[in-house]
This record gives C-alpha cells, sequence and structure tokens, in this order.
C-alpha cells in the first residue's frame, strides 16, 4: 500500500493543482462520515468499499500510476455505453470519470453554461481543476452521444485531452445494432494503435467473462434487496455499484460476493438495517456519480428504504449479460452491442422498455413507492418523468418526481416532501 508521502509525489507527478485538490479533500471527508460511516448495524463487509471510497484519490489511482509506468493504457470513461469488453481484453484499464461532486462545478460553469446538468459540470470542472487524479490519469476519454450537453462538452474536453466519442443509435431497431457493432469495431481501431495490442477471440473471450462475472456479483447483491428486513442500506448497495466503476474489476467481484455471504446470512437470521415495516422505495432516473449520495440520504434519514436503483448507477449498469457463447471477432461483437443496446436510458425513442423495466422492478423488490429523481437541466429525464408518472399511476403505483443538483441548499425542502410521500405511504 501506497504511503501518503507517495500518493502526494504522484498528484504532482500527473500534474495535479495541489493547493486546490487539498481544498476538495478538507470537504470530502465530513461528508463520507455524516452519510455514510453514520449509518448503524452497517454489514462487515461493506469496510473494503468504504476503504475504497476513503481513499479513492489516493490508492487505487497509485495502482493507475504504477501500471502506467510500466507502458500500460489508461481510458477514462464517461457512460455505460462504452464496452468495457474490447478495452480490457487489449490489455487496457478503464476508469469511470463521471463527477458527482459540488465542488466540481464551478470549473465546468467556467466553461458551461449555468443552466447544464451537474454531472456534466461536475465532470469537466474535475478535469479543467486539475483536481481529479482518474482525469489525470487517462490516456484517452471516451464519450458518447447520449444527450446534447454531453456531445457540446466533449467537443470543449476535446481541447485538453485526446477523445474518442462514440455515436450511440437513438432507436433499438435491427440496424441500429449494426449500427453500434460498427462503432465498436471503430472503438477496436483505435484501442489497438493506443495499446499496441490486437484483439483476437480469445481475450475478447477471457474478457467477456471477466465482466459479466462483475455482473453476476452485482446481481446477486442486489436480489438480496428484494428481502424484508432488507439486509443493506441502498446508500451502501449505490456505493458498492460506484465503487465498480473505479476498481479493479477481479479484486471488486471477489469482494462483492464476499459482501453477499453476510448479506445472505442476515437474511437468514431476519436481520435488517431498517424495520421491516419501512417503507420500500425504488429511485429511477439520472445516474448518481461518486459520491452523491444525497437522496438515498435523505430517504433513509426519513425512515425509508432504499431496495432498488432503476438508473445507470443501479440496475441498467449490470441486468443484461454478453452472450458468451459466439467464439468468433465478429459475433462477439455483434453479442456485446445487443447487450449494450437493451439498455435504456431516456435518450432512446420510443423508450417503453424503462417503464417496463419499473414496472417489473417494482414488483421485484416489492415497492410501496417510486421517486423518478432528475438533475436539474437534465431534459431527458424530466420530460421522459411525464410517461413513466402515467404508467405508475394507471398502476397504482405511488409515484414523486423530485429535480434538484449537488448542492446541499434544497436538502431540507427536499426532505420535507420526501417525509410526506413516506407518511402517506
Amino acid at each position: 500500500m501506497a504511503t501518503y508521502q507517495e500518493i502526494r509525489q504522484m498528484w504532482a507527478d500527473i500534474g495535479m493543482d495541489l493547493e486546490k485538490h487539498d481544498e476538495f479533500l478538507n470537504s470530502f471527508p465530513m461528508v463520507f462520515k455524516e452519510i455514510l460511516l453514520s449509518q448503524q448495524n452497517r454489514p462487515q463487509k461493506m469496510n473494503y468499499f468504504s476503504n475504497v471510497v476513503k481513499t479513492v484519490h489516493g490508492q487505487r489511482p497509485y495502482e493507475l500510476y504504477e501500471f502506467k509506468q510500466k507502458g500500460g493504457k489508461i481510458f477514462g470513461t464517461y457512460c455505460v455505453y462504452v464496452p468495457d469488453e474490447v478495452l480490457c481484453a487489449l490489455g487496457a484499464v478503464t476508469t469511470g470519470l463521471c463527477g458527482g461532486d459540488e465542488f466540481w462545478v464551478p470549473g465546468g460553469e467556467s466553461v458551461l453554461p449555468r443552466n447544464t446538468c451537474a454531472l456534466i459540470k461536475s465532470s469537466l470542472g474535475s478535469r479543467l481543476d486539475r483536481t481529479s487524479p482518474f482525469c489525470q490519469l487517462a490516456d484517452m476519454y471516451i464519450g458518447e452521444t447520449t444527450c446534447d450537453g454531453k456531445k457540446k462538452a466533449w467537443e470543449i474536453l476535446s481541447q485538453d485531452k485526446p477523445m474518442h466519442i462514440m455515436d450511440l443509435p437513438q432507436m433499438k431497431r435491427d440496424q441500429d445494432v449494426r449500427r453500434f457493432a460498427a462503432e465498436i469495431w471503430d472503438l477496436v481501431k483505435i484501442a489497438e494503435d493506443i495499446t499496441g495490442n490486437k484483439l483476437t477471440a480469445e481475450n475478447l473471450s477471457r474478457s467477456i467473462r471477466l465482466i459479466n462475472d462483475k455482473r453476476r456479483a452485482l446481481q446477486r447483491l442486489h436480489s438480496t434487496r428484494q428481502a424484508s428486513p432488507v439486509p443493506i442500506s441502498g446508500k451502501d448497495a449505490l456505493t458498492v455499484t460506484q465503487v465498480a466503476f473505479y476498481d479493479d474489476i477481479q479484486r471488486f467481484t471477489d469482494n462483492t460476493n464476499v459482501l453477499c455471504d453476510e448479506l445472505e446470512e442476515r437474511i437468514a437470521r431476519h436481520e435488517g438495517v431498517a424495520p421491516a415495516d419501512a417503507p420500500r422505495i425504488l429511485v429511477t432516473g439520472s445516474p448518481m456519480a461518486l459520491p452523491n449520495w444525497k437522496v438515498h440520504h435523505l430517504v433513509e434519514s426519513s425512515g425509508g428504504a432504499v431496495v432498488c436503483e432503476e438508473m445507470c448507477t443501479g440496475t441498467r449498469y449490470f441486468e443484461n449479460l454478453v452472450d458468451e457463447t459466439p467464439t468468433d471477432l465478429d459475433g462477439q461483437i455483434l453479442a456485446i452491442a445487443s447487450r449494450y443496446m437493451k439498455t435504456n436510458c431516456a435518450c432512446f425513442t420510443t423508450n417503453s422498455g424503462r417503464v417496463d423495466d419499473i414496472i417489473r422492478l417494482v414488483q421485484d423488490y416489492r415497492v410501496d413507492g417510486v421517486i423518478d429523481y432528475a438533475l436539474q437541466f437534465c431534459g431527458l429525464y424530466s420530460i421522459e418523468s411525464h410517461l413513466v408518472k402515467a404508467a405508475l399511476q394507471d398502476r397504482g403505483i405511488p409515484f414523486m418526481h423530485l429535480e434538484t443538483d449537488y448542492s446541499p441548499a434544497d436538502s431540507e425542502q427536499l426532505q420535507v416532501r420526501i417525509q410526506a410521500f413516506l407518511e402517506m405511504l
């Protein structure tokens, strides 16, 4: 394990703004302690994930730093539609770069309109401020075309770092799946040039199994949340999924399965982190990048239990597996494209699959009410909220729509609304 002095030297070596980064480090521990560590009766095996978060700008970046010193290549990604299977098969490491902290928003607003969603502003700010080691370490950023705000933000970001943008089709016809497969092939060529390695059916097959195993571990984790009483808090379950975007894949999978062993033992003992009669809440909508635990904290500190997330930092990230049976590259790439195109982001039209997912998850997780969460100025999820609300109301499923950002300024107002919603349930 790297010492603090070694980590700080790494920060300097990779060009971070140490003074500004110290400001971030001074504010983060308080949020971490107040929201995560203050919880009662946490699973013991959550300690691993808590330590990853506690040292998120230290230990894991130092591993990547050493990997780069040995000639390894790192790709920073901004979306769950970027196929990690291909990049890992080529010997590269991927790391998530989406910003989830208010600290980085002003840096984003230095180049973006204020009426841009907090995730985009925070993501750009973390790079432009030179305060994210993950942004500094990446050899290339990979973006995508899931919303207009991101598409234009990538143009700004590409002036500062090599960037590849994947064109995600906005419909789900057979020709769209084939078109996305062609996009993956374009990524293969670029990644082969950067890594100096060649994609083969053998190394891609190993990578598909590796990442499917990570998804299986997350599926197992989230299935435990169907129990009553729920054995793990929504904040902790969300944290595990957030860590999945950064951590070593095999180590993450192993530790997630160890956590699941403990949770399944808790279920056998009827042991939970909330009373069995606590209102069970599904949160759906915009992604919640680390360390955005705002809505979960408000719900659970008001007596509710978040038991499921239908979002990119939830079920969309791990629900579908890549078909492992194809043995040739063309078949494998098409299988990867097919898997990713099953993810029901609000960027698609039509997007009835997302409504179907929400209704299915409400039944599977025995949900009492749905909170539809949209970041302010996220037009996709704010507009789609109308259709989600109508579908849930038709089925008598309680529904509440929230729009917020990363700032704590509206927390008291939101908590009043959330408490009223929980009391109604």
